[in-house]
């Protein structure tokens, strides 16, 4: 059996150096999920505590069932997606809010 590719899932958190490595199809396939939804959005960005269900809504039944903890991968995934500039929490808004990178400022 080949080994899954893994991909190093990182946080912007200052002082927590670790990442948590998870299999490369399961950060494709939410990565393509959590930017459709935050996109989706618009400029008001994308409460946090709706992102898991507005994920939900674009995985197919098959890679539900595949991802095993849909909102703790989507808690990994999006936290990535943070480091690398793909997405941003609104600054100074309260509860957390998700735009694209592109709109942050």
């Amino acid at each position: 059996m080949i080994e899954d590719d893994r991909v190093l899932c990182r946080t912007p958190t200052e002082g927590k150096d670790r990442g948590t490595r998870i299999p490369g199809w399961k950060f494709d396939v939410l990565r393509k999920a959590i930017l459709h939804a935050v996109e989706g959005a618009g400029s008001d960005g994308l409460a946090f505590s709706q992102l898991t269900g507005a994920v939900r809504q674009r995985l197919s039944a098959d890679d539900l069932a595949r991802l095993g903890s849909l909102g703790w991968h989507v808690t990994t995934v999006k936290l990535e997606l943070e480091v690398r500039g793909e997405i941003a929490r609104v600054p100074g808004v309260a509860p957390q809010r998700l735009v694209t990178g592109d709109q942050a400022g």
